[in-house]
């Protein structure tokens, strides 16, 4: 019994011995996949650090995928992005041909489209699929069924960027062969692999064709670069030219040397290897050719009788001719050339021939020819019009040497004539020189006419603008350095022409100019470049003092009493100051312009004084420029609106009358209400354009006015007073007014009492005509400008406006009186009285004690807005 149970034990001792070996065994085959597969992973994620193509590493992949999991059938699809469809880059199938070898690139992606590898494609999800799967997936018809059927289908998208890019795929024909998640990792990880080749290979694309992109804009540029390089020296080969053709015509060289050198100068512009020149006589009638240089070894052709040769036909013809071999052989078919005298043609090897008339003493004496002999020697029509500028230079060259030629053929003849006739060779040599005095004398005075101005003797605009160049560029060089540059406007300039006419005008500048010498030094330019304007060149300066010290000088001494016209004139003048600095970006024309916006803000500033150019008020002048801009286009786009301020009666409280105003819904300023239309449009040189604007939207908002019952209630226009400087400007008005919509004796024009008082005249004369149009007339802010109490007698006004500023001091006594007395005074002229500016009860009241009736202001109803009303009817 012992026995058995000893023999029991050793079998169950046994049996668990072997399962623990079955399962070591077991867990050691783990091991050692696990290090066969951290190896593999390892060998392929080194391969897609160093492969350069998607294709080298999937023949790898595969290989390693082997050792791993069946996958013998195994396969990849990348999408194009650009196209949207699907290629096969590796294929491997126990069953399927390649697609490649059965199907077009098209049909091949809308194959695998439709079946499992477009789902995972759409999905982005890894999909393992058997036989249920696919069933399930065929009856919903999310795929079709495509290839020859598999056991088991693994797909696992590649993923780029965040988005599909592709699918691995493997799959197993036998039932032996199942994959499972681990199969899914491993492919995971591939594709992982797999996507991050492909961005790398994406951005290496993108990078290539930056580099490439940015070459062809390098070439460009370098192109451009080229061709600017060659325009400049082409320049510069044609300024020399010029300069040594003008040094000829003055040379005392003789008449072989001289179109030698002619001929060596057209060298250096183009090639010359064949030219000549033909010259006529006196008489135009004989040809000759002092200079012939040619590749064939023909002799120089000798003087003749002009006929029908080339030459002759471009004299005929005054103008340039390029002619091509075939333009030739027309002409001598044709007979034009050479029918009269056919040995005169030399052209029979002439590929290219260029003609250019001579222009001597004001006729056509000549003609200069350059021609070629073989197709390696071809001329455009820019080498035409080159030699057509030169010549003219030639042929100037020529007229002084032939003149110089004559002269000297003149002093010949005197010469063999000296012992009969001393006495007139004599005088002929003293006259000779006179006239050669005279004509150097004419040309120093042409010189010195251009650079200067005629009046003054001052250097001109041209002179000034040289010199100012040199400043620059010596400042370019030398950084230390510094000079200063004034604008100098006179004042009262043109009321001395208006008053004193225009030639006590000229003895204005010129003593100006006497003084303006005073205050500078030596070195230092003084230069006129307009009618009253002056500007001064301060050079080598050491600090910006010294400009204010010549400024300061300058207006002490132009503010000293001129004598004209045996009366005494006081002037004075604006001066804007602009100095160098080291900007690469300054130019003459940058800093005088700088000066000029100086001067202007010194006559803002009231004249007689000098302002400093700042870079800031700069901009404040080109933001003011930007606003005129907006502003013509808000008047031009209708993009102003009306609003009505309501004249009441200060005792009933009943509306009597409106006051339109504008206002302006600016995208940065904001409201922009009509006290800050009117400086913006005074500043911009716009009031009359927003005064037209103002009427043409009283008669938009004529029926609006009529529906809120107020279309019956008399309208107060602020006027400007510019309307009335000009006859041009009154009849514009007039003209408006007529075409108002409005009853002329419902329309209140209010003027500014300021702008009476400085333009009385236009006033009085512009009223008169006004009064015609039956419209009442006004003068608002009245009190302001403090006008004579006798200009109203002499006005056809109806009614005054009191300024605003009135009822802001109802607490001073002294102010009262003067409100009492405008009452007076307007009730002993009957005029209507309104007064501006009510902001409170207590003043209201205080004005009716006053025994004023009208008014208007903050405190007597709100602005009515017809727009808002539109709204409020409509919403209800």
């Amino acid at each position: 019994m012992f026995r058995e149970e000893l023999v029991q034990h050793s079998h169950r001792e046994a049996e668990r011995l072997q399962k623990r070996i079955a399962r070591l065994k077991s867990l050691a085959l783990k091991y050692k996949r696990a290090e066969v597969t951290q190896n593999l992973l390892l060998e392929i994620s080194n391969l897609a650090a160093h492969v350069d193509s998607p294709n080298a590493f999937f023949s790898e992949v595969h290989r390693s995928l082997n050792l791993l999991l069946p996958a013998d059938n195994f396969f990849v699809a990348l999408l194009d992005s650009s196209t949207y469809k699907l290629n096969i880059p590796f294929f491997l199938d126990e069953k399927d041909p390649h697609p490649n070898t059965i199907y077009s690139i098209d049909a091949i992606s809308e194959t695998l489209l439709s079946g499992l590898t477009g789902y995972v494609l759409k999905s982005g999800e890894a999909l393992l699929c058997d036989d249920m799967i696919f069933d399930q997936l065929i009856a919903t018809n999310k795929i079709v069924s495509r290839g020859a059927p598999c056991h088991q289908w693994l797909g696992v998208p590649i993923k780029v960027n965040n988005r599909t890019s592709g699918v691995l795929v493997v799959q197993s024909y036998s039932p032996d062969i199942n994959f499972s998640e681990m199969e899914i990792e491993l492919l995971h990880f591939v594709s992982y692999q797999i996507s991050g080749i492909l961005e790398r290979l994406e951005h290496q694309e993108q990078l290539e064709q930056a580099i490439e992109q940015r070459t062809k804009e390098l070439s460009v540029a370098y192109d451009k670069l080229k061709r600017e390089v060659f325009e400049r020296r082409r320049a510069e080969r044609l300024q020399k030219s010029l300069f040594e053709i003008a040094d000829l015509a003055t040379s005392n060289i003789d008449s072989d040397s001289f179109y030698s050198e002619i001929h060596r100068v057209i060298s250096h512009l183009m090639p010359a290897s064949n030219c000549y020149i033909a010259l006529l006589d006196d008489r135009l009638t004989r040809i000759h050719f002092p200079f012939y240089v040619t590749q064939n070894e023909t002799t120089t052709p000798q003087p003749r009788t002009t006929c029908d040769g080339l030459t002759e036909y471009v004299i005929k013809n005054r103008r340039s001719l390029l002619l091509q071999r075939t333009d030739l052989d027309a002409l001598i078919d044709a007979g034009i050339v050479y029918s009269k005298m056919p040995e005169l043609n030399y052209t029979q090897d002439v590929y290219q021939w260029i003609g250019i008339p001579l222009f001597i003493h004001g006729q056509v004496r000549g003609a200069l020819t350059i021609y070629s002999l073989c197709i390696s020697q071809s001329y455009q029509d820019k080498d035409l019009d080159l030699l057509t500028f030169v010549s003219q230079h030639i042929a100037t060259a020529i007229e002084k040497k032939l003149s110089a030629e004559s002269l000297k053929s003149s002093y010949e003849q005197l010469e063999e004539k000296v012992i009969v006739r001393t006495r007139a060779l004599a005088m002929l040599n003293q006259d000779l020189e006179k006239e050669v005095a005279q004509r150097r004398k004419a040309e120093e005075q042409l010189v010195y006419d251009a650079n200067h101005d005629s009046l003054t003797g001052l250097p001109n605009r041209a002179m000034f603008m040289e010199r100012l160049t040199q400043a620059v560029k010596h400042i370019r060089r030398h950084g230390l350095d510094r000079f200063g540059l004034l604008f100098i406007d006179l004042d009262r300039f043109k009321l001395i022409n208006d008053t004193l006419g225009h030639q006590q005008g000229d003895s204005f500048l010129i003593e100006t100019s006497r003084r303006l010498r005073l205050c500078i030094r030596d070195n230092d330019t003084l230069g006129r470049i307009g009618g009253d304007e002056f500007v001064i060149l301060l050079d080598c300066i050491s600090d910006t003092c010294d400009a204010k010290e010549v400024a300061e000088r300058i207006l002490t001494e132009l503010s000293r009493p001129y004598e004209l016209a045996n009366q005494s004139f006081t002037s004075g003048a604006s001066i804007g100051i602009a100095f160098s600095c080291d900007h690469k970006s300054d130019t003459a024309e940058s800093l005088l312009r700088d000066a000029d916006a100086a001067m202007y803000q010194a006559k803002s500033k009231g004249k007689g004084c000098y302002v400093i150019f700042d870079e800031k008020s700069h901009q404040q002048l080109v933001k003011d420029v930007e606003l005129e801009i907006e502003l013509r286009q808000a008047i031009s786009n209708q993009e102003l609106h009306l609003t009505y301020l309501p004249i009441q009666n200060l005792k009933k409280l009943s509306t009597v009358a409106l006051e339109p105003r504008l206002h302006w819904n600016h995208p940065l300023l904001g409201k922009v209400k009509q006290a800050q239309l009117n400086n913006i449009a005074e500043h911009c040189n716009l009031i009359t354009e927003l005064d037209i604007y103002l009427l043409d939207q009283l008669n938009t908002d004529h029926r609006a006015l009529g529906e809120q019952s107020l279309g019956h209630l008399p309208l107060h226009l602020n006027i400007s007073g510019t309307h009335l400087k000009h006859k041009h400007a009154v009849r514009q008005l007039k003209n408006k007014l007529k075409q108002s919509r409005f009853s002329p004796d419902q329309l209140w024009l209010f003027f500014d009492e300021k702008g009476f008082i400085l333009d009385t005249d236009n006033h009085i004369n512009a009223f008169e005509l006004l009064k015609n149009l039956k419209v009442k007339l006004g003068l608002t802010g009245y009190g302001s400008a403090h006008s004579a109490l006798s200009s109203l007698t002499f006005l056809p006004l109806q009614g005054l406006k009191l300024d605003s500023s009135y009822t802001k001091h109802l607490n001073n006594e002294q102010h009262l009186k003067l409100l009492k007395a405008h009452y007076l005074t307007a009730q002993a002229l009957e005029l209507v009285v309104f007064v501006d500016g009510i902001c409170a009860a207590q003043q209201k009241e205080t004005l009716v004690k006053i025994g004023f009736d009208l008014g208007q202001g903050q405190a007597l109803g709100e602005v009515i807005n017809l727009n808002s009303i539109t709204k409020d009817l409509v919403c209800a």
